[in-house]
């Protein structure tokens, strides 16, 4: 058993890691001239391709359990995959990468108002505490007064990205359990990026991209180098290691471990892109991190109200 979860540790921590690089591999191409939309486009639509064998199998024909699942797929691909994406990487036009994933990551605090607003479901002191200490660091982040103070446009778009990862967490809580985690990522992906396609050929968005080479860790590089790191590392590798992981320590542990996210895209922005927060926006950032933890905390202590089922858990931190 303690082998087991050694592994399930260390899978869960590859994913966070991996799934931490998007915004450095975004960031090199929408300094190229790429728009942050087609970034997502690119990311999700090759992720999907990949993942549809995967999907297929796992699915083993089982066609009615996609069928009547197919609306809580189609609002996952709209909302937890193309706006929660599509907010993050114009987020990062603006903002370092670590600040700008602080900002998604509040998007577990407005879980906790939506449950407790439409669902009834107050929230306990633990929750509570956990809450306010984010909201807290997010004032710290902001640095409204300092000489790191953030650009607006850049905040608010990533409180857009909180939102759709808000959605996301609501979305996965009422996850059919006969519906592998698998086809949920691949089919969500894929209606993602078929609506961000068809708001792009309507010219409701911006599908700008760029076939030139771009700068990367502070060398010239082909477009291809970091497109194939957002689908095949933050994506691909880093959706299955957390699903492996899932499996081995249960969807709410994988999940609390997967707040490492924050620390290693800190990192990874401050070696590649020589990106660091201010002292004050990592005090902030550190209380984000405590008050999302405490929140975290609070939901292992609930029991499970149902036995979980033999089908492939959903993996709570992925976007």
């Amino acid at each position: 058993m303690r082998e087991r979860s050694g592994v399930g540790l260390g899978l869960a921590l590859l994913s966070a890691l991996t799934f931490a690089t998007s915004g450095t591999f975004a960031r090199s191409l929408i300094a190229g001239d790429w728009s942050a939309e087609a970034v997502v486009l690119a990311r999700v639509g090759i992720a999907a391709l990949v993942l549809a064998v995967p999907a297929l199998l796992a699915l083993r024909g089982r066609w009615p359990v996609l069928r009547r699942n197919a609306g809580t797929i189609v609002v996952f691909g709209l909302l937890g995959v193309a706006v929660a994406q599509a907010c993050f990487f114009n987020a990062v036009r603006y903002l370092p990468v670590g600040v700008a994933l602080l900002l998604e990551y509040l998007g577990i605090v407005l879980v906790v108002g939506w449950m407790w607003l439409v669902h009834g479901q107050r929230p306990r002191l633990l929750t509570v505490i956990g809450s306010l200490t984010a909201l807290g660091g997010l004032a710290f982040v902001l640095d409204l007064t300092g000489a790191g103070r953030l650009d607006p446009i850049g905040v608010l778009w990533g409180l857009g990205a909180g939102v759709g990862l808000a959605g996301y967490y609501v979305i996965a809580g009422r996850v059919d359990a006969a519906l592998p985690s698998v086809v949920m990522a691949s089919c969500g992906m894929a209606i993602g990026a078929l609506a961000l396609a068809l708001l792009g050929m309507a010219r409701l968005l911006p599908l700008r991209a760029d076939t030139a080479d771009v700068t990367f860790a502070g060398h010239q590089v082909s477009w291809l180098v970091p497109i194939a790191g957002l689908s095949l590392i933050a994506a691909v590798v880093a959706y299955l290691a957390g699903v492996a992981g899932a499996r081995l320590l249960g969807a709410r542990l994988s999940s609390f471990v997967g707040l490492t996210e924050v620390m290693f895209a800190v990192l990874i922005a401050w070696l590649v892109l020589a990106e660091l927060p201010t002292a004050v926006q990592l005090l902030g950032g550190a209380l984000i991190v405590v008050g999302v933890a405490l929140v975290r905390l609070d939901e292992l202590r609930t029991p499970e109200t149902v036995p979980p089922a033999p089908a492939e858990p959903a993996l709570a931190g992925e976007r």
